[in-house]
């Protein structure tokens, strides 16, 4: 369901982690959070959730598990609890990766793996009909528009015949499919594979953007880490720069799952986001 909805203004939020959820509840400014939706169970919602619900706040879950990027058709067990999340939080949308999640299992002669990671598709025309053919099963499934993200990765594929923006940009084209662009993931990629997030932004739909993501990470090595864990770096909030210089985007999201800091730095980072959606807006977007 959902292709051709209109996707709502939302923002800007923050991830509803358990570790904060008072603080989530506390902080002003917050216009919308999202909850990772395999942390909760539909029937019986944390309270935290319960309240923000109830003052209006808008809560989209975001799926992890689902790999849509899989061979295999999409699990119905998995798509039916998150229709159900997103049915309990009275949620305008749902967002998953686009990933594979796990291999193996019935009819393959190897045991079922899951890779415990988001792994990122090979961008070939074969595997663009797979994932366009498990999008449209979980658009009919689902009772609000899917919005799919891109990956952070440390490896590319070597039969790649499109890049990560030309696959978006046909999947959408192809599905009706919404995005969801992760501005740190793009710097990730940058960093680890030496894509150019500007030259992607370009290649992207960018009028299906139902929101972006914004987090930190850490240089390991010479590898960057997507951590969620760390204060988000000045280089992704350029990348953020960039596609505000391209489009007013509908939300903003900042992620942080791990290590969380006082409130005062969230809010901090918070305002660093509006700051940037701000100029973008001053500049004319």
């Amino acid at each position: 369901m959902g292709r051709g909805t209109p996707l709502p203004r939302l923002g800007v939020g923050i991830g509803w982690r358990a570790e904060i959820d008072t603080v989530v509840e506390r902080m002003p400014g917050v216009d919308w959070v999202e909850v990772v939706a395999e942390n909760v169970c539909p029937g019986h919602l944390p309270e935290s959730l319960r309240l923000l619900r109830e003052r209006g706040t808008t809560v989209v879950p975001h799926g992890v598990s689902l790999g849509l990027g899989g061979a295999d058709l999409p699990d119905p067990d998995r798509l039916a609890s998150l229709a159900a999340t997103a049915r309990a939080l009275d949620a305008p949308l749902v967002t998953e990766h686009l990933a594979f999640v796990r291999a193996g299992g019935a009819g393959t002669g190897l045991p079922r793996m899951e890779a415990g990671h988001l792994l990122p598709v090979p961008r070939t025309r074969d595997a663009l009909a797979v994932v366009a053919e498990n999008v449209r099963i979980a658009q009919q499934e689902l009772p609000v528009p899917l919005a799919l993200e891109n990956v952070a990765a440390h490896l590319a594929w070597p039969d790649d015949e499109l890049t990560e923006g030309q696959f978006l940009a046909e999947l959408v084209e192809r599905t009706g499919v919404g995005l969801l662009v992760d501005v740190a993931n793009l710097h990730t990629n940058r960093v680890n594979l030496g894509l150019d997030p500007a030259a992607e932004l370009d290649r992207l739909p960018l009028d299906a953007l139902a929101y972006v993501h914004v987090g930190g990470g850490v240089m390991v090595d010479g590898v960057w880490h997507d951590t969620h864990a760390h204060p988000v770096t000045g280089p992704v909030l350029e990348v953020l720069a960039e596609l505000c210089a391209r489009t007013d985007p509908p939300g903003v999201l900042l992620e942080r799952d791990d290590a969380f800091p006082p409130p005062a730095a969230l809010a901090a980072e918070l305002d660093a986001v509006r700051g940037v959606l701000r100029r973008g807006v001053s500049a004319g977007v």
